[in-house]
């Protein structure tokens, strides 16, 4: 399914937690603006994504957006200092901009696009990456105020942006100046994000996957044997009894966290696995076909073609000419 404009603006944005048009937050004017001048200088002269001294850390610029763009979004918050973008996952859409952020707290294929940037503004945005053990080791803290009890839901949510949050991101971003103070300063300005990520809004969801037997827990589990064993044969009940969970029950949470059943998920990680294999030129259509778990050909140009709009030979030469572009 593409990723296409609805005649209706406001389906765009079922998924923000509040009005995206409401006005926004005059104290974070100025805020917003050192996140974009922070982020421009620290990007400048780069397209794409920049590593920083900061282990997890990852800053964004992208001034020739291009089309939609698959990937495997891993547990991560998103925020964008300028530009918007959108992600999708099976045939929900996510849409955030600078008044919003994005929190993924499970291994989810999706297809993202930035939606608004140029050479004079371009779209400016960062990923600090998850690690449940560190929301683990905060979720157990006594002092931590508890949150309402939360089923699994989506593994993927937008939130409103507030001056805590900012503030807490534009302090991790500024230690980038002052590398020394990065080993003793980062870790606890990331513990206070996770806390912002834990309290605010949708924040029960964020601890669903770190609390032990939790529905969400179970099948970020079952997420990972798909991922260990993606090209053999899906066995839905041997993946059930590993994460001890009924047949119905894995099917019913596996898409109320991921919105695809196991078996969509398998197969588009096999297919994004098959386009890196020819992208990076490794194996041809056929080899890649057969190293991902496809017996039949045939199948794999078909559903490789639902996917990503083009059959593998075509849809290769088109990347390769939009790279060399």
């Amino acid at each position: 399914m593409a990723l296409n404009e609805t005649a209706d603006s406001a389906s765009d944005f079922s998924h923000l937690p509040n009005d995206p048009h409401r006005a926004p937050d005059p104290s974070l004017d100025q805020a917003r603006l050192d996140l974009v001048a922070l982020l421009d200088r620290f990007t400048d002269g780069c397209e794409g994504t920049v590593d920083t001294p900061v282990p997890g850390f990852f800053l964004h610029r992208v001034m020739n957006p291009g089309g939609p763009k698959h990937g495997m979004q891993t547990p991560a918050l998103g925020l964008i200092a300028q530009g918007s973008k959108r992600v999708m996952v099976g045939d929900d859409v996510y849409v955030y901009d600078p008044l919003h952020y994005l929190v993924s707290s499970v291994d989810l294929p999706v297809m993202g696009q930035v939606t608004v940037a140029s050479a004079t503004e371009p779209y400016l945005g960062l990923r600090l990456d998850l690690d449940v053990e560190e929301i683990t080791e905060l979720i157990r803290d006594e002092k931590l105020p508890p949150a309402a009890q939360s089923d699994a839901a989506r593994g993927l949510y937008v939130n409103r942006l507030g001056a805590p949050m900012l503030d807490a991101v534009l302090r991790l971003l500024r230690l980038i100046d002052t590398p020394d103070d990065i080993p003793i300063l980062a870790p606890l300005v990331k513990r206070e994000i996770l806390y912002r990520l834990l309290m605010n809004g949708q924040g029960a969801r964020l601890r669903q996957i770190a609390l032990t037997d939790s529905q969400t827990q179970r099948i970020a589990k079952a997420i990972l044997l798909l991922r260990q064993n993606f090209d053999q044969p899906l066995r839905v009940e041997s993946i059930a009894r590993d994460v001890h969970m009924s047949v119905s029950s894995l099917h019913h949470h596996f898409k109320a966290v991921t919105a695809m059943s196991p078996l969509q998920y398998q197969k588009q990680l096999r297919l994004q696995e098959a386009r890196r294999l020819m992208l990076l030129d490794i194996a041809d259509a056929a080899t890649a076909a057969h190293r991902v778990g496809y017996e039949s050909a045939s199948q794999f140009s078909r559903e490789y073609s639902r996917l990503f709009g083009a059959p593998p030979l075509r849809d290769t030469r088109r990347w390769r000419e939009e790279a060399g572009a």
